[in-house]
């Protein structure tokens, strides 16, 4: 059953999108500021209609046809309605933030319109997309709000009519049944007034489905089978299987599981006729040619902007005296700059060799943590490795504490390893911050969820409040906003007993488009003393320590005020003891829908797949041998594994492999050599570097040598397979 239930979300949403499609294509009609072009006003119709028989294909170049001849002569009702069906298509193929962008591309030249209809109706697509897709509740809602408001400004009751349908079906997709038993008595009073043969299939399902959790179970079954009857007679059937699918569902927990597999049978009938994969590979490949043409007018306004740039420049001659002028200053600052510099390195020749020094014991120490990271990680993988071994094969010892303090050491001293080289990273300017989409709130969730298990064991609360005036997307270095979030939380969690730790983020001033957000981490635990205060920032310091307690390694807050400096910012600490902690500090994300979209367009999609791949691993380690096999054949893949370079040479001239994953530090040839020579052979298998080297100090060698990844021992085996997955479906594409 969960397996048809993927195509539950794109389904739903079709039905609701094609009322709300439809009513957009007439409503333009009734409003004088629309030119209503009468050929591109039939392809906006024929894309419709295209889409209503769910061939994404022909209706997104139906649709780019239609908006490219809109664009041309500037009638923005054919331009929203034009991306608002564009927006349906890629929700459709399940593209959903795609689809969001372009329904705000839709909702932006409808505002330039006075036309009330179709801003409604784009409302109500986009309270479908958050509250169904997105699982928004709050944002959705107060779409669906603009849209009733919307409807009422126009008496459109039946349209609003439908979006309590909606909110309904919002609510009980929420389980909030009560909120929504309040619409759906409004609905069930205006069915004869309002509904038709589409949306009495719907409202027949809510009925059931609100039948159903009050276990009123021959009320819900009458309902839904009122429900199936009106959707076979209705020609659309994206409704028919939604409730099919429904009824599969309220069967199956009514123990009738015989007509419950027969439901199912049903749906799935209905689902396959109505999707195919080529057919969502074709509106994939025609969806992108539409993406290209948005570049282009984008591109198109750019250069038009450079020309009236250039043009004003001409007509300027001072602005050319000036350049010349400061060119001169500056040549003039150079020559000078250059002969101070000659003239220091004439008198500063013991200054040049202690430098020298510096840098060669700054690089000793670089390559002295370098090398003992190296030699942790390796045992430590093992440890790690067969630690779950023996977790999964033997579920008896599972509770074992001697086991899970195996475990947790082994946690420990990876954590401390790479708390060290992240300071010498930092100290050795060699982080720079990555610009990445993300979602504050989702964030931040994440961390709350990878420290249940330590908020759990202190007995601890964690509250999260977010400010709902933060925009949706942000741009910046989400994956060190995290590790600083992080290390502030887990260092509250264990300072606090039968407390309550609490993340808190508003956002406090927008400069263009830059929106500064102020962080705080507030608990409720024993409080830091005030002579204590200016300490606790440096590196290796613990402050209220007991011999029985773990505290860590004294690095947490270290790093936090080191990273915080890379975004250009301070923290803030307040506390008394017994009274608490609270950290607070300040960041400014960017936010750009269009820098935000070309960045999810880049964003690598992780391809998997069925098929039994056969790997092969060069290590020279037995133990790490066991463990990454072990991992390798888990997954039902096949796997052999090789000592040594020289081996790993001799094997791939008998035998084919999917993908080779590489040790790098090996006797008799390294792992660098080993991938030189394998390309020399001319096998094109994609290589894996799998070491405890850091990422960093290898990547240019391995590229050199022909690799083409690198993952980290120890590692998540989630994120093995992705790569694995990956370059296999890369090669086999090409």
């Amino acid at each position: 059953m969960s397996k048809l239930a993927l195509f539950m979300p794109r389904i739903r949403i079709y039905l609701l999108l094609l009322f709300c499609l439809n009513c957009g294509a007439n409503s333009a009609m009734a409003q004088s500021d629309c030119n209503q072009d009468p050929k591109i006003d039939k392809l906006v119709k024929q894309a419709l209609l295209k889409f209503r028989e769910s061939n994404f294909e022909k209706s997104l170049i139906i649709s780019r046809t239609a908006l490219n001849a809109a664009t041309a002569v500037k009638d923005y009702c054919l331009i929203a309605r034009s991306y608002n069906i564009i927006a349906a298509n890629y929700n459709g193929f399940s593209e959903y933030d795609k689809s969001i962008f372009f329904y705000k591309k839709a909702l932006f030249y409808a505002n330039k319109t006075t036309n009330d209809s179709l801003k409604c109706n784009i409302y109500n697509n986009l309270g479908n997309m958050y509250s169904f897709e997105r699982k928004q509740f709050k944002e959705g809602i107060i779409c669906y709000k603009k849209a009733v408001a919307y409807g009422l400004k126009i008496n459109n009751l039946k349209g609003v009519y439908f979006t309590n349908v909606n909110i309904a079906w919002a609510y009980f997709d929420n389980k909030n049944y009560n909120e929504g038993a309040l619409f759906l008595k409004y609905i069930n009073s205006n069915k004869k007034k309002y509904s038709d043969e589409s949306t009495d299939v719907i409202v027949n399902m809510l009925n059931a489905l609100y039948e159903s959790q009050k276990n009123n179970f021959e009320s819900a079954n009458s309902f839904f089978l009122s429900a199936i009857e009106a959707g076979k007679k209705c020609e659309e059937k994206t409704d028919l299987s939604n409730v099919y699918l429904e009824y599969s569902k309220f069967l199956d927990k009514n123990n009738k599981h015989k007509e419950a597999y027969q439901a199912l049978v049903d749906y799935n009938k209905i689902t396959n006729d109505l999707y195919n994969e080529g057919k969502l590979n074709k509106a994939s490949i025609a969806g992108i040619s539409l993406e290209l043409d948005e570049y282009k007018r984008q591109i198109d306004k750019i250069e038009g902007e450079k020309v009236e740039q250039s043009q004003s420049l001409k007509k300027s001659r001072i602005i050319v005296i000036l350049f010349i002028l400061i060119s001169l200053i500056l040549l003039f600052l150079i020559i000078t700059l250059i002969k101070n510099i000659r003239f220091k390195k004439k008198h500063n020749l013991e200054l040049l060799k202690a430098k020298e020094i510096a840098e060669e014991a700054s690089l000793l120490k670089t390559q002295f943590i370098s090398t003992i990271s190296h030699e942790l990680r390796t045992p430590l993988y093992g440890v790690v490795g067969i630690t779950n071994m023996l977790l999964e094969e033997h579920k008896e010892i599972s509770k074992s504490q001697h086991l899970s303090s195996l475990k947790f050491s082994a946690r420990y001293l990876l954590s401390l390893v790479n708390d060290i080289l992240q300071i010498n990273k930092i100290e050795e300017n060699k982080i720079v911050l990555e610009s990445l989409t993300f979602n504050v709130l989702d964030e931040i969730t994440v961390i709350k969820n990878s420290l249940s298990f330590l908020s759990q064991k202190n007995n601890n609360k964690i509250s999260i409040d977010i400010d709902p005036e933060i925009p949706e997307y942000l741009i910046g270095d989400k994956l060190r906003l995290a590790q600083i979030l992080m290390n502030l939380v887990s260092n509250a969690l264990k300072f606090t007993k039968n407390g309550e730790v609490e993340i808190r983020v508003d956002l406090i001033n927008v400069e263009g488009k830059l929106n500064y957000l102020k962080f705080l981490i507030k608990d409720n635990g024993v409080g830091i003393a005030t002579v204590d205060q200016s300490k606790i920032f440096e590196k290796f310091v613990q402050v209220g320590r007991k011999d029985e307690d773990y505290q860590g390694t004294g690095l947490g807050l270290s790093i936090v005020k080191r990273l915080l400096g890379l975004f250009g910012s301070t923290i803030t600490l307040d506390s008394d003891l017994g009274k608490g902690t609270s950290f607070s500090f300040v960041i400014a994300f960017e936010h750009d829908l269009a820098k935000t979209k070309s960045i999810i367009d880049e964003i690598e999609v992780d391809l998997t797949s069925n098929e039994v791949y056969k790997i092969l691993v060069v290590e020279d380690n037995l133990i790490n041998q066991l463990v990454t096999k072990k991992i390798i054949e888990k997954n039902n893949y096949e796997c052999k594994v090789v000592d040594d370079g020289f081996a790993a040479l001799k094997i791939l001239e008998d035998e084919v492999f999917d993908l080779i994953l590489m040790d790098i530090n090996m006797p008799l040839m390294n792992g660098f050599e080993t991938s030189k020579r394998i390309r020399l052979l001319g096998v094109d298998t994609p290589i894996v570097a799998l070491t405890a080297f850091d990422k960093d100090e290898i990547t240019d060698e391995a590229i050199t040598s022909g690799m083409n990844d690198i993952i980290i021992k120890p590692f998540e085996p989630v994120k093995l397979f992705k790569i694995i997955n990956f370059l296999i479906n890369e090669k086999n594409a090409v």
